[in-house]
């Protein structure tokens, strides 16, 4: 049984309660139920007594005793205990345990999948580094972890768009001109500029592309030459990483087209007409303050050029035209007090901060080597890039390491550890686990191991029992990590799995000894493999990382 199916079977206890007049309650719709620390204490348990009792003019115990009569009625429960203060045991039959191998080989792919998010247009957008050079560290972590945000929305049902924001227009762009300017006439890069090899290389692709000689005309128009080819040959160069670490995006958005397009002066018309505009000191302003932000923001300044929350009001304006029902935006660590103006000026358009739009916060990402900082970027100068990180261990070491730990926490990525091919390594643990499930079901079928038999009930091995209720939790695994945001919960399932996994290999039998007689248990243990097997591949799926058959 999963813990979906024993949540209904205990609602449908608690509505037998109340239709026989034992208790008056209002019926939740789902309860929680969870594994002990200890097996001793069931299979499953759950505080819903704890929770309800006092709701039902109760004690917490004396209603568990009542709820436990009822649960002890429903198929798949052998039994039901109580224990301190009214916390409910519950202990469930092999066959109704094993029963779930069946289910996931049945479902296949397709297993974990939910509806939580039927209907819903979402728009994800991450990385959405500034096109002046190559993806840094923390960009590729966003990379990882947003791109696996995705694929577990879409496998709870939502519908998806993967968007990348690039920053062609402001200052920082200038910056990057003038940077290749100077390297294209062998100068030293501007003071405020950028370095790095890849500033020379551009610099010398612009010159070789392009059939005019560039550098005999005077500097403005020269800059605008590089602006303009430069910008164009960052973005092929980040799409074409982003491609190789198996990230594309639906969308690529120029934010130089809100201000070509006006979509900025629309949108600031759109908010005068709300009443949050007001003019002050030759400059417009958002009354932001009216929607919880520190201080009004200046949208346009005195001088008549746009601050940067102009771009930022249009481009939400833009997503939400496009239909979208909920706006994600991934963001590093030093936009952390750009949240407030955001919520503002969602609230400012009507729209509810924090359902139409969210904002996620990355902390940074750091590479060791034997516990000393890794500083290995030539290509870019002091940054280390996304391809550096590649070049060392590997697009699917690199995505798992990245998308395995809470965003919240700055992460310290070890170099030694991802390269190595053993169980310390996290990856490598997880993809020999798929790995050895097929080396598993290849040997069974040279030896007449084959799915033609299954009996639950068989599946009595306390290692079994592990490894099915863990597989039991990847639909709630799933769902949490949609959720909260949480792709590592992911990852950090599948280890267990594979843990599990392993000590059953160790303990069960798939083939039978020395030529011996297939059995039924034989034939039955090759499902419980098989189902192992599907959910190793799920959720590594959801990671975007690659489910070898052989290591």
């Amino acid at each position: 049984m999963t813990p979906n199916q024993l949540s209904e079977a205990i609602v449908a206890a608690l509505r037998a309660l109340v239709e026989a007049g034992s208790v008056q309650l209002e019926i939740p719709n789902e309860v929680v139920v969870e594994r002990p620390k200890n097996r001793e204490h069931g299979d499953w348990a759950t505080n819903v007594a704890m929770q309800l009792g006092a709701k039902a003019g109760l004690k917490p115990r004396d209603f568990a005793e009542l709820l436990a009569v009822e649960l002890e009625k429903s198929a798949g429960v052998e039994k039901v205990e109580i224990a301190g203060p009214g916390f409910i045991n519950l202990f469930v039959s092999n066959s109704a345990a094993g029963e779930l191998a069946r289910e996931i080989v049945s479902a296949g792919k397709n297993y974990g999948r939910g509806a939580e998010y039927q209907g819903v247009k979402l728009n994800l957008e991450f990385v959405s580094a500034n096109p002046t050079g190559p993806i840094h560290l923390g960009g590729t972590r966003w990379a990882a972890v947003g791109d696996s945000l995705a694929r577990v929305f879409e496998f709870v049902g939502a519908e998806v768009t993967r968007e990348y924001y690039f920053n062609d227009h402001g200052a920082q762009i200038d910056r990057f001109a003038r940077s290749l300017l100077a390297a294209a006439k062998n100068e030293p890069a501007p003071e405020d500029g950028y370095a790095g090899a890849y500033i020379q290389e551009i610099a010398a692709r612009v010159l070789a592309e392009t059939a005019e000689d560039i550098l005999a005309l005077p500097d403005a128009e020269a800059q605008e030459k590089f602006r303009a080819a430069g910008v164009e040959l960052m973005f092929q160069q980040i799409r074409e990483s982003l491609h190789e670490f198996g990230v594309d995006f639906d969308v690529y958005f120029h934010e130089n087209s809100l201000y070509e397009s006006k979509a900025v002066e629309r949108s600031i018309e759109r908010l005068r007409e709300m009443g949050h505009i007001f003019e002050e000191d030759g400059a417009i302003w958002l009354r932001s303050t009216t929607f919880g932000d520190d201080r009004d923001r200046v949208i346009i300044k005195s001088d008549g050029d746009a601050a940067y929350i102009a771009g930022d009001i249009a481009y939400y304006q833009d997503k939400r035209s496009r239909g979208f029902d909920r706006c994600i935006y991934m963001l590093g660590a030093d936009h952390h007090g750009y949240v407030p103006r955001m919520m503002a000026l969602c609230a400012a358009f009507g729209d509810k901060p924090g359902e139409n739009m969210e904002i996620l916060i990355g902390q940074m990402v750091n590479l060791v080597r034997g516990g000393e900082p890794v500083r290995m970027s030539k290509r870019a100068g002091t940054v280390v890039t996304m391809e550096d990180l590649v070049d060392v261990v590997g697009v699917d070491a690199a995505r798992y390491a990245l998308a395995r730990s809470s965003i919240n926490s700055s992460l310290d990525v070890d170099l030694e550890q991802l390269t190595k091919k053993t169980n310390d390594n996290p990856v490598f643990y997880v993809q020999y686990a798929h790995a050895r499930t097929k080396q598993v079901a290849k040997n069974a079928a040279s030896l007449n191991v084959d799915d033609s038999q299954f009996d639950p009930a068989l599946l009595s091995h306390e290692s079994e029992a592990e490894l099915l209720a863990n597989l039991s939790e990847f639909p709630r695994v799933v769902q949490q990590a949609a959720q909260f945001r949480e792709p590592h919960r992911i990852a950090r399932y599948i280890e267990v799995v594979a843990g599990s996994y392993h000590r059953w290999y160790d303990n069960c039998r798939v083939t039978p000894l020395g030529g011996g007689e297939v059995e039924t248990v034989h034939r039955t243990r090759l499902w419980l493999n098989n189902a192992a097997s599907i959910v190793l591949a799920n959720g590594l799926a959801l990671l975007g990382v690659s489910a070898p058959e052989r290591m």
